[in-house]
Parts: structure tokens; sequence; C-alpha cells
């Protein structure tokens, strides 16, 4: 299985994203023919205020970001994880993930579980649960043979969460993010290497990069496919792009056997 994961710098404005992550996708899959294309969280509006990512919210399947994606997976015959958009469904707004097949149907949505609600050091303080409500279903979906596990960015401090999918059958594990640079310098790698050895996955996380809200705000990016070992199998350079990894499940397999952590725990 080949992967292509999108590193973008989204703003606040959405057409713009769109544009953008479209055209990202397109040369990926020309250059890379991936079975599977992964983009960041909030990849359709990466706004300066809560006010601003509502207003940019959609109602599926009706939204934008939705008939973008779903006509390029179908277009393209390829597979979408599509990050994260603001989902609005009735009063409540959730941090969603879509991803479509290569039809272009909707095989998986997952709402975000953990809510980012932290004071930074420097005095920025963030608080999504102020106006994201939470999700609460472990999601999962399938790509031919290969089982796909879903998590959005602050999820990755959670492990109970990559135990679970690792329990019902991940072979990979996928999670956009939109992570700060004062956290993701120090914790992105050893969060996401971390979860990938403890699952025995492959893990692709897919990150936002650079300055938001006219550069008060700022993501690590550093975009990266973990093997089940923990190595860095790709990572994204600096800057907007995308990187890509065939994924080897023959590898997992030879971990699982080494080290079989699956039949050795206790505890629920």
């Amino acid at each position: 299985m080949k992967v292509s994961l999108i590193q973008m710098n989204s703003q606040g404005d959405k057409a713009a994203n769109l544009s953008a992550a479209k055209a990202l996708i397109e040369d990926a899959v020309a250059l890379e023919h991936p079975d599977l294309v992964v983009l960041p969280e909030y990849y359709a509006c990466l706004g300066d205020t809560p006010e601003e990512t509502q207003a940019s919210a959609e109602t599926f399947p009706e939204g934008e970001a939705y008939q973008l994606m779903s006509g390029l997976a179908r277009r393209l015959k390829v597979a979408i994880h599509a990050g994260s958009v603001a989902e609005k469904d009735g009063n409540a707004f959730y941090n969603t993930t879509l991803v479509f097949g290569p039809d272009g149907s909707e095989i998986a949505r997952y709402r975000k579980i953990h809510l980012f609600d932290v004071e930074i050091t420097g005095g920025t303080v963030y608080r999504e649960s102020d106006t994201v409500s939470r999700g609460d279903e472990v999601v999962m979906y399938r790509i031919g043979d290969t089982t796909v596990g879903c998590a959005i960015c602050y999820d990755i401090r959670f492990p109970e969460l990559f135990r679970k999918l690792a329990d019902k059958g991940a072979d990979v594990i996928v999670l956009p993010a939109a992570f700060t640079l004062m956290t993701g310098k120090d914790h992105w790698e050893v969060l996401a290497r971390a979860r990938a050895i403890e699952t025995q996955t492959w893990f692709l996380a897919v990150g936002q990069t650079g300055s938001h809200a006219g550069g008060r705000k700022w993501c690590w990016g550093h975009s990266m496919v973990i093997d089940p070992w923990g190595h860095i199998a790709a990572q994204c350079s600096d800057g907007v792009g995308f990187t890509s990894a065939r994924l080897d499940f023959s590898y997992t397999g030879k971990v699982r056997a080494n080290v079989p952590v699956a039949r050795h725990h206790v505890l629920a």
C-alpha cells in the first residue's frame, strides 16, 4: 500500500485552501500514484477565531469540502483521508474527519474525541471545547485488505484510544493535526513514534506548517510516515508539500512476531 501525506499552510480563506488542497492532491497522485492520500487537520479553514472556524463549518454531504474531496477521489480513483473540517450538525459543531473511497463514496466519519483546552507558555490560550463538541466513537475503515484507524491531533496524547484501535485490528493509524510550534518541537515526533511502537502499526502523522492568523499562531509541520518499529520512513521538509511511502505489511508481521505485545497486555 502506498500513501501520500499532504502538508499544508491553511489560512482563513476557505476557497483558497480548497484550491491549494486540490492542486496538492492532484500533484501527489500524478507523481506518486498512491492508494491513500491524507490531508491535515482543518485543511479547509484554519481561522484566527472560533467564530471564523464555525463560519466555515459544513453540513454533510452538501458542503464544499465534502463535495470537492468526494469528486477528487472518484475522478483520481484514490482513497482520500480528508484531514478534518468543521462540521455543523444541528446546533453543535464538531472537528470531523471524512474518508472517501476510490469511487467517491464516504467510507468513514470520525469526530475528534479529545479537545484541546490548554494554555501554552507565553500566554496563548486554546479552548477548543468552547466551540466544538466532543465525539464519542472509535472509528475504523478498510481499504482493500488494510484496516485503518482514525484519530485527530490532541488525541495523540491519550494512548488508550490507540490501544483500542490496535485491539480492533488496525494495520495503519492516521492522525491529521495542526500541532502548535511550541508543543510540536518537543512532543510531535516522540509521541508519534511512541504510538507507532505501542500499537505496532504504520502511523501517518500529517500536520499543518508555518504561521497562521497573521503570525499570531504557528504550526510545527514535520508530517511523517512511521513504521511499526518506530522508525521514520518518510518526512516532509519545512513548508507546503507532500511526502510518500510504501507500507510493507510483511514487516508489520515480523515486528509483531518478534515482540508480541498484543498477546501480553493484561490491563483493559
